[in-house]
């Protein structure tokens, strides 16, 4: 059973989410503020956050700040009234791995629960598996049948970055900030020649396609 913190401070709302969990198989874990979720992370085992943004005490975005500062990984979900796209960045610049505005649908809400829950098993496994491609992230390298390819580091993190969020759009920026950091001098045409490097290399690949989304950035598709 996955244990999934509840972070409101809407007893209403709280209790609401809570219900909606325990129903759906997960143990839900109340909290009212993020001072309040810090405490029950020092007691109890989590696998999701699912949070407000304004609280007092300590908000949403203090809390995840603070989760990522001390290298905590658990995928955050955050809930908000607040609808802007300000909003949205400031969430995903602190940490946050996913967003929905309230009112929300809580069947959206299970839907990408499970969602994060399973991107959070592949990431702490290290290893996906896509068909008959094997990508093994400790090793740097995509094995597709008796076949091993030992990538350069910053191709493997970009292909395994795609793979992992399969259909999920990512801009140019978005990759370069992730994968060669926020202070690189690198452009970003430095992401186009490792996408066109990664296509060249699996361009026989029946498992998966990097597809090339016009103005926005790059995908990957799963075949077959």
């Amino acid at each position: 059973m996955f244990n999934i913190l509840v972070v409101e401070d809407d007893s209403k709302l709280r209790q609401l989410f809570c219900t909606v969990l325990t129903k759906n198989g997960y143990r839900a874990i109340p909290a009212v503020n993020g001072e309040d979720a810090l405490t029950v992370l020092d007691k109890e085992y989590i696998d999701l956050i699912i949070c407000d943004i304004m609280m007092p005490l300590m908000d949403g975005y203090e809390l995840t700040r603070t989760l990522r500062d001390n290298n905590n990984n658990l995928p955050v979900l955050m809930v908000t009234a607040r609808e802007t796209f300000a909003d949205k960045q400031q969430g995903f610049l602190v940490g946050i791995d996913d967003y929905m505005v309230k009112p929300i649908n809580v069947n959206e809400m299970l839907l990408r629960v499970g969602a994060l829950l399973r991107r959070a098993k592949i990431i702490s496994e290290r290893r996906i598996e896509w068909g008959a491609t094997v990508l093994d992230y400790d090793a740097l390298t995509v094995i597709q049948g008796q076949e091993s390819i030992l990538l350069p580091q910053k191709e493997f993190y970009l292909l395994y970055k795609l793979i992992s969020y399969p259909n999920k759009i990512f801009t140019k920026q978005q990759l370069m900030d992730e994968i060669w950091g926020m202070d690189t001098e690198s452009d970003e045409h430095t992401v186009v020649v490792h996408i066109n490097r990664l296509r060249e290399r699996f361009r026989e690949s029946t498992d998966f396609e990097i597809v090339t989304v016009r103005g926005l950035g790059y995908k990957a598709v799963k075949l077959g």
